[in-house]
């Protein structure tokens, strides 16, 4: 059997090319959609569930997506139509978002808005997976880093530079800001024009190239005994109804319906499964759910920390530096706009310093192996969210954010090679998809619990959360090394 081709640095740059638009539009959301929310008139207990569109999107989304783009075959290829259809209708959303009436209005161009970009991003995480062999594969997920700290760093400086370049940076009430506006056409575009280029300088193998070349082992076939899926199915569906009573019952955080509703929706999936037992999307997801390779369900735990660290940074930073560091909750004052500009900045520097981690670690991981550097790089993160704790001047908060830089670029990529060697490439988009779930659960179980520890525990204070994200990356970090996996050559460009 012949090996895969091995890809030159210039082939591996034009595929990895549109994650610089597919976190364009991701920077833009994380940096200012609660600022657009708030600015609508979003209350900060509300921001949390207004946000649980994103991480819901996806956990619909992208195992379907996946499903779906193993099984394509078409003249653009097996991947790349879906980056096409995700990218027009992102690009849509980002026009229409900053010009949203309404809160709901801009609820659901959210929902919108993520469902395109995850369409397109999940074949992306595939798309590396298919075409480099497992050598070249952590310098493939590490140039994806690169694309997405690079293109981070421009969207979240963008509401920032046009103030300075004299844009209108406020509004009257109920009205975004032209800065916010014009840096989301922006970023539409490049959205847009940046997966264009992928599209049309690289080109797909085969599925039958693919499985000829594939290096996975075999999965450990487990049928999913339908009397077990019911018996479990009942358990978690009684548990999740347990938990909407008691909310409704002792008159707890509305927030936590969400935490609620994932239990019983796990638990009506189990039950339909053993029901149906039919072919097709669903009942292939919830098999290969259940045989998931043993170093995905280790890397399950390292995600959930690791992404539940990362919700809480996006969900409150905004809130957390206006309100301590600048010292404005209003949203119609100069000072709380300043504020906000400045966490863009932040949200950029952390992303350029990932761009420079993605450079980085490739090397790291010749010294040290997968798991001890990404130990490593979540540490800095955790000890950069740590440190809002004790710094006062905003200025610097620029030198922690070095730190959640290493780890952000840590966590698109080490989990990534981590997995992508243990799964059949017939099966790589579906399980790159069901792999998208410990990404999105932590997100739904952050937007569910978060506002209420901090209402309940510290008197509602946003920089708390930033503390709690501190000590769930540390975590993240600890549990990488229970993940077993041969050790890989070192990368190569």
């Amino acid at each position: 059997m012949t090996e895969k081709p091995q890809l030159s640095f210039w082939q591996i740059w034009n595929m990895c090319f549109g994650f610089l638009g597919i976190q364009f539009g991701f920077a833009l959301q994380n940096a200012n959609v609660s600022r657009i929310f708030q600015t609508l008139g979003a209350s900060m207990d509300e921001i949390p569930i207004l946000w649980i569109a994103a991480p819901l999107t996806g956990l619909i989304v992208q195992p379907i997506v996946g499903y779906l783009s193993d099984r394509t075959w078409t003249g653009l290829g097996r991947r790349r139509p879906y980056f096409l259809i995700g990218a027009v209708l992102a690009t849509l959303a980002l026009f229409a978002m900053p010009n949203s009436p309404t809160l709901w209005i801009a609820a659901g161009l959210l929902w919108v808005l993520d469902a395109s970009i995850n369409i397109s991003m999940e074949p992306f995480r595939a798309f590396v997976g298919d075409q480099l062999p497992a050598r070249q594969r952590p310098t493939g997920y590490a140039m994806q880093s690169f694309f997405i700290g690079i293109g981070s760093v421009v969207a979240s400086l963008l509401p920032f530079v046009l103030a300075r370049l004299g844009v209108g940076n406020t509004a009257g009430p109920g009205e975004v800001p032209d800065t916010v506006r014009y840096a989301f056409y922006f970023g539409g575009m490049v959205l847009l024009l940046s997966i264009l280029w992928t599209v049309l300088r690289t080109r797909e193998y085969p599925p039958q190239a693919l499985k000829a070349w594939d290096e996975a082992p075999p999965l450990q076939r487990r049928p999913l005994d339908a009397m077990r899926a019911r018996r479990n199915g009942l358990i978690w569906l009684a548990a999740g109804a347990a938990g909407i009573a008691a909310v409704a019952a002792f008159a707890l955080d509305k927030q936590l319906y969400i935490l609620a509703g994932i239990v019983a929706g796990y638990g009506a999936a189990l039950l339909l499964f053993s029901l149906t037992r039919a072919h097709g999307a669903f009942a292939s997801i919830m098999d290969d759910l259940h045989d998931m390779p043993q170093t995905m369900r280790q890397l399950a735990v390292v995600q959930f920390f690791s992404w539940f660290a990362l919700f809480s940074m996006w969900l409150f930073t905004t809130a957390a530096v206006t309100s301590v560091h600048f010292g404005s909750s209003d949203t119609t004052s100069a000072a709380y706009n300043e504020g906000a500009n400045w966490v863009g900045v932040l949200f950029a520097a952390y992303n350029g310093f990932a761009a420079v981690a993605a450079m980085v670690i490739p090397l790291m991981v010749r010294r040290w192996g997968l798991r001890i550097s990404h130990l490593i790089n979540a540490t800095l993160g955790g000890l950069g969210l740590l440190s809002f704790l004790a710094i006062r001047d905003p200025q610097w908060l620029l030198l922690p954010m070095a730190g959640v830089g290493f780890a952000w670029a840590s966590i698109l990529s080490l989990p990534y090679a981590l997995l992508s060697d243990s799964v059949p490439a017939e099966k790589m988009g579906v399980f790159m998809g069901i792999f998208n779930f410990f990404i999105v659960i932590p997100q739904l179980v952050a937007a569910s619990l978060l506002g209420f520890l901090l209402k309940t525990f510290f008197g509602g204070e946003p920089i708390q959360a930033l503390m709690i994200g501190g000590i769930s990356l540390i975590v993240a970090g600890l549990c990488v090394l229970r993940v077993r996996h041969p050790v890989l050559q070192a990368a190569t460009p």
